[in-house]
């Protein structure tokens, strides 16, 4: 084991994402597994998609339709997964 320095703001939030971790894995969570979920998760996302993004579109209205449908898809992920 090794020990890293972290400010305290970023601690809290480390604990705060831990304790969801926890509260939804329904099991102790410790920071290591914590950081290795976040570790993993930021490896999933793909950088091309934001190149894709950045290309200008002529139908603006159904791009915007997409990026809020795209984000709602994202937080439905996300709650599903912090609240079980």
């Amino acid at each position: 084991m090794s020990t890293i320095a972290i400010r305290e703001e970023t601690k809290r939030e480390l604990l705060k994402f831990v304790s969801e971790l926890q509260i939804k894995l329904g099991r102790r969570v410790d920071f290591d597994e914590a950081i290795r979920f976040l570790l993993m998760y930021k490896r999933k996302k793909n950088p091309n998609l934001l190149l894709e993004a950045c290309i200008p579109r002529e139908d603006v209205e159904e791009a915007l339709k997409e990026l809020y449908e795209e984000r709602r898809k994202d937080e439905r992920k996300y709650n599903r997964y912090i609240s079980g």
